[in-house]
């Protein structure tokens, strides 16, 4: 027992002075590695002081501010905006194919200005109309735009040409220039944003395809959670139904009100009601009979045209990507009031006509849509059917559509309807449309 107390002692003693021996070993040799580390990110840090070196010494010396060209004055605000303001290029051709000719289109019972574009596109292929948009900031408080029409007859036209304000407070906006009237829905929209490649029947003969005026337009949006605006614009006149004129006053004017919103996550809509006041002078019109017959006058006096829309739209949980449908529909309704001359006489002339169309269109998977359209005109009666032999007819039409947009920049659109425009005939159209965009181009509205 003597002896084996001193052995345990000597083994106590000796396991600490080996661990010890063992942590400086470990402390010596991480020492050495942080070394090892150092010089190498010393040596890295050496290289790229070098590479610098010489990139800086291959680097041309910068050019004086002197030397720089002076900035070109601007109306406005500097910057990109001033010199290259936001261009697009709508790119259109067809193929039309009728059983009727085109050239002798007719809406029986309904007067048409003279040169009216309604009715289908042309036999065989052509170009359709083409549109080139400008539009940039001015400055900080004003903004413009100028859409110009490229027509396949080789003629150029300003479809729109405006400065709008952009802080005007208040919910208000003004509009001055030429630009399409806020009346209806389709009316302020251009023709490639529509879901079918022509107007509606009752935009033909109401309308002349589209109404747009040279003057000023006012807006206000309320400040409610619902959307609501209204409208007021006077101008020129120059568009059917008015007529261009020399006058001091305003040749037309209009008033709108629109209002829309939410229910739920997948479904919007939007509704309004306008009014279009024109008074044309000397304007002529061709209608055509129901025996056939047509008949040339001008007319003077009061024309107005009142329009009801509404627009639904779906889209599961507000996502349209997929599939997504949209129901439009308008009902318009036109008078005039005053006087038509024909070379025999001058007589009293009064006519209440109306017209409607409802179309749905349905995205049933990604890039592809289809479409229906019915649409339905009441030729009403007139004041003087001799004058006039306009006797009353319900012209009709049912439109088909496919679509396929390989992007968002390209459609290709067929279209298959079945007109009953003139009396007595029906006019088997079909259409293959393509609509290209290229530049810049902004979402479109409602």
């Amino acid at each position: 027992m003597p002896k084996i107390f001193p052995a345990s002692l000597v083994l106590a003693l000796g396991f600490p002075l080996a661990a010890l021996a063992d942590t400086a070993a470990d402390i010596n040799a991480l020492r050495q590695e942080i070394e090892t580390i150092r010089s190498g990110y010393e040596q890295r840090l050496q290289a790229l002081e070098q590479r610098l070196k010489a990139a800086e010494a291959k680097a041309p010396a910068p050019v004086a501010a002197s030397e720089a060209p002076p900035a070109a004055p601007g109306a406005g605000g500097g910057g990109a905006n001033a010199f290259n303001p936001a261009l697009s290029l709508i790119l259109s051709g067809n193929y039309g194919r009728t059983s009727r000719d085109p050239a002798s289109y007719a809406v029986t019972g309904f007067s048409l200005p003279a040169g009216s574009a309604a009715g289908p596109v042309g036999r065989g292929f052509s170009l359709a109309e083409s549109e080139l948009t400008l539009a940039a900031s001015i400055d900080p408080w004003l903004r413009g735009q100028a859409s110009i029409a490229l027509h396949p007859d080789n003629t150029v036209s300003v479809e729109e040409a405006f400065v709008q304000t952009t802080s005007l407070g208040n919910g208000l906006t003004l509009k001055a220039g030429r630009f399409f009237s806020g009346i209806g829905y389709m009316n302020e929209q251009h023709a490639h944003v529509w879901d079918f490649a022509d107007a509606p029947l009752a935009y033909q003969v109401f309308l002349g395809n589209q109404f747009a005026d040279d003057g000023l337009q006012l807006r206000w949006l309320a400040p409610t959670d619902l959307f609501l605006e209204a409208g007021a614009e006077v101008g020129r006149g120059r568009g059917f139904p008015g007529s261009d004129s020399s006058r001091n006053r305003a040749g037309a004017s209009a008033l709108f009100v629109h209002a829309g919103g939410d229910v739920g996550a997948s479904h919007s809509w939007r509704a309004g009601i306008s009014m279009l006041n024109a008074r044309p002078v000397d304007q002529m019109l061709n209608t055509s009979g129901a025996l056939g017959g047509s008949t040339s006058g001008a007319f003077s006096g009061h024309g107005r045209v009142w329009v009801g829309d509404f627009v639904y739209k779906w889209a599961p949980d507000g996502n349209g990507t997929r599939t997504n449908f949209k129901l439009q529909g308008e009902y318009l309704r036109s008078t005039r009031d005053g006087t038509l001359a024909d070379a025999a006489a001058t007589s009293s002339y009064g006519s209440a006509q109306s017209g409607w169309y409802l179309q749905g269109v349905y995205q049933f998977m990604p890039r592809w849509r289809v479409g229906l359209r019915t649409e339905r005109l009441d030729s009403g009666a007139v004041a003087d059917p001799d004058l006039l032999t306009n006797a009353v007819y319900r012209p009709r039409k049912d439109t088909l559509m496919l679509e396929f947009n390989p992007s968002e920049f390209s459609r290709v659109r067929l279209q298959l309807a079945r007109d009953r425009s003139r009396f007595g005939q029906s006019d088997n159209q079909l259409l293959l449309q393509y609509q290209m965009s290229l530049g810049a181009h902004g979402a479109h509205g409602f």
